[in-house]
C-alpha cells in the first residue's frame, strides 16, 4: 500500500491531527509575536485550518503553508479563497526534512501535529535554521503526562512512536538548541475529539464497507484503536504546544 491510500484517508477532514482554533489562539498569543508584517511559516500544513486562524490572528502577515500531500494544499487553497486570504497564504508541497528556503527567513515557525514525523529532535535542529535571530518556534508534540503509564498505552505507542517524551524533556532539547522563554501548555480533550477522532472516526466507518483487503482494513483497526486508547487513557499522554524564541546569535 502506498502513502497516498493513508493521506486520502484524511481528506476533507477539518484537521489531521488533533488541535482547535482557541488551542492556536492561546499559542499564538504566547509567543509574542509583535511584528507588523511578519512571515510565518505552517510546516506540515494539512489541510490549514490552523492556517487560516493564524491569518486571522496576524492580519497583516504573510503564511507559506507546506505539506507534502497535494490534496491537502488544495483544500488549504479553496478555504483561503472562501476566506479573501489567497493574497497572504501561499502553499508550497516539499518535504519538511528538505525545505526550500532560504536560512533566517521567518518570524515565526510553526507545526501542529506535524514534528513527530521528522522526530523533535531533528526538527528542531533544522527548522532553527529557517527562523531570523529572535524568532518564534512554536508546535505541538505527543507527550507522556505520567512518569508510569498503563501497560496497554505503553505498548501502544512503543509501536508508533518510540521517540514519545514528558514535556520535561522536550523543554530541554529546546534548550539545548539555544532556545529560550519556552512556554508550554497541554491540549484539552476536545481538541482530539471534536475537530479530529470524531469526523475520522466516521470517515473510517464509511471507508470500511468500501474496501475489504487486509492492508486496508488492518490500517482501519489501527486508526479505530488509537482513538479506543486515547478514550481509555487521556489523562496519561496527550498534545501539548511548545513555544519559544531562538537566540539572537
Amino acid at each position: 500500500m502506498d502513502d497516498s491510500f493513508f493521506f486520502s484517508i484524511f481528506e476533507g477532514l477539518p484537521r489531521q491531527g488533533p488541535g482547535d482554533d482557541r488551542c492556536t489562539k492561546k499559542a499564538f498569543e504566547l509567543s509574542g509575536l509583535k511584528t507588523k508584517d511578519a512571515e510565518i511559516l505552517d510546516i506540515g500544513c494539512g489541510s490549514g485550518m490552523q492556517t487560516i486562524a493564524l491569518a486571522g490572528l496576524c492580519g497583516t502577515c504573510m503564511i507559506t503553508a507546506v505539506d507534502i500531500y497535494q490534496p491537502f494544499l488544495d483544500d488549504l487553497n479553496e478555504r483561503a479563497e472562501k476566506n479573501s486570504l489567497l493574497s497572504r497564504i501561499r502553499t508550497v508541497r516539499a518535504s519538511m526534512d528538505a525545505l526550500p528556503f532560504e536560512e533566517d527567513r521567518f518570524d515565526l515557525i510553526w507545526a501542529e501535529g506535524s514534528i513527530f514525523i521528522i522526530g523533535i529532535e531533528d526538527g528542531i535542529n533544522k527548522w532553527k535554521n529557517y527562523l531570523k535571530p529572535g524568532g518564534k518556534i512554536v508546535f505541538t508534540e505527543a507527550v507522556w503526562f505520567t512518569d508510569t503509564p498503563s501497560p496497554e498505552v505503553e505498548t501502544f505507542w512503543q509501536e508508533v512512536y518510540p521517540d514519545i517524551k514528558r514535556e520535561d524533556e522536550v523543554c530541554r532539547i529546546l534548550e539545548s538548541e539555544e532556545f529560550s522563554n519556552i512556554k508550554t501548555f497541554r491540549l484539552p480533550d476536545s481538541a482530539w475529539r471534536d475537530d479530529y477522532y470524531i469526523p475520522l472516526e466516521k470517515k473510517v466507518l464509511e471507508l470500511k464497507k468500501q474496501y475489504s483487503g487486509a492492508e486496508e482494513n488492518e490500517l482501519f483497526d489501527h486508526l479505530m484503536k488509537e482513538i479506543e486508547v486515547f478514550e481509555k487513557y487521556s489523562a496519561e499522554y496527550g498534545y501539548s504546544f511548545f513555544i519559544a524564541e531562538k537566540g539572537e546569535n
